[in-house]
């Protein structure tokens, strides 16, 4: 099949969302238990999902919101290895961030801070970029075909 000839498959994609949303939360854990965790008692899902603790006043606001743009960046390497193409990166960012306000309304409530909607925005613009940045870069490498010359 010719590269670009894909057949529309939902199962493949239905698959590709979950499972990016899955390493999605799995570095943001991994980032908020080793900077937001170390700051507070006790870890809990308000540090995920609630737009609140988001916060440049506090130190531990800070920590949450490096927690957001480490995990953009650790999406965009998964990006890289999870979708392949260039020109889905933006699709699939937009999905994640968009099914990450719906569960922070389901959680907290609609989004009234204008910390959340800028990390947030930022957060998506990173991924997207640098998913596509990198998704780009493997694209334009050299495929090194390698010839069985005959003496005939």
């Amino acid at each position: 099949m010719f590269y670009g000839a894909v057949v529309w498959d939902p199962w493949l994609i239905v698959s590709q969302i979950v499972c990016l949303q899955c390493l999605f939360y799995l570095t943001l854990g991994l980032f908020m238990f080793v900077l937001v965790g170390s700051r507070v008692s006790r870890m809990s899902l308000v540090y995920f999902f609630d737009f609140v603790t988001l916060s440049p006043s506090t130190l531990t606001g800070w920590c949450a919101i490096v927690s957001f743009f480490l995990s953009s960046l650790a999406g965009a390497g998964f990006l890289l290895h999870l979708v392949e193409r260039a020109k889905k990166c933006l699709d699939f960012s937009a999905t994640l961030f968009i099914i990450h306000l719906i569960i922070t309304i389901i959680y907290g409530g609609w989004p009234s801070t204008v910390t959340w909607w800028v990390v947030n925005g930022t957060c998506l613009l990173l991924m997207a970029l640098l998913g596509e940045w990198l998704c780009i870069r493997r694209e334009l490498q050299e495929i090194h075909i390698t010839r069985l010359r005959s003496n005939v």
